[in-house]
């Protein structure tokens, strides 16, 4: 194998399947949301999503060629972990708090306490994932201050998405200098996810 050339070989059976997966998936009719558990759901899985291939993105774009060499160093991956779980926190921030937005403008939903019951149930799901301890306590407390000054009425126009954009370009394990660089683009790759997650969410919801 060419070592500078990436290829299938160098995708992981694990990793394939995946791809696979998620390729079957987008084919798949997506269900209404219809209650809280399915909005939990929606929050949950979508902000994993957004984190996740954000990140991994941003990473294989600056790594190019070597990209694959780089995740098989452990000390590597304990920073791509790190970021992983700090931009997905202030995700499920942002999309727990532009969720309830959006249903109290549209719906004039008024259950507004169940922000912080679904973001809360979800943070206690991830301690089975290993989302490590000081990472909850923290999206805990910033949760916290968040909501006591938010808008519900204009929170889904007040750059709603803007925390955890930000969140990938401080937490992406890349040299300062480079993330320089690259701060309009990386900020834009992540609001753009976003927008996928807007309008499916639009299409889906049935309150």
């Amino acid at each position: 194998m060419s070592k500078s050339k990436f290829t299938w070989r160098d995708l992981k059976l694990s990793d394939f399947k995946v791809y696979l997966f998620a390729l079957f998936k987008a084919f798949i009719p997506k269900k209404k949301l219809q209650n809280l558990n399915d909005l939990e759901e929606f929050i949950q899985t979508k902000s994993a999503w957004v984190a996740q291939v954000t990140l991994y993105s941003y990473l294989k774009t600056r790594m190019g060629t070597r990209y694959v060499l780089h995740f098989e160093n452990d000390e590597f991956m304990q920073s791509v972990n790190l970021a992983k779980w700090n931009i997905y926190a202030v995700s499920l921030q942002d999309l727990t708090f532009y969720v309830f937005s959006y249903l109290k403008i549209n719906f004039h939903f008024d259950s507004l306490h169940n922000a912080e019951e679904i973001f809360l149930n979800i943070l206690d799901d991830e301690l089975s994932n290993k989302m490590p301890q000081d990472i909850i306590n923290e999206a805990k407390k910033n949760f916290k201050e968040r909501l006591n000054k938010i808008n519900w009425e204009n929170q889904i126009n007040d750059y709603p998405f803007n925390p955890s954009a930000l969140s990938l370009f401080k937490w992406a394990p890349i040299a300062d200098e480079l993330k320089d660089l690259d701060r309009k683009i990386v900020l834009n790759s992540m609001i753009l996810k976003w927008d996928i997650i807007k309008k499916e969410f639009s299409e889906r919801i049935e309150f």
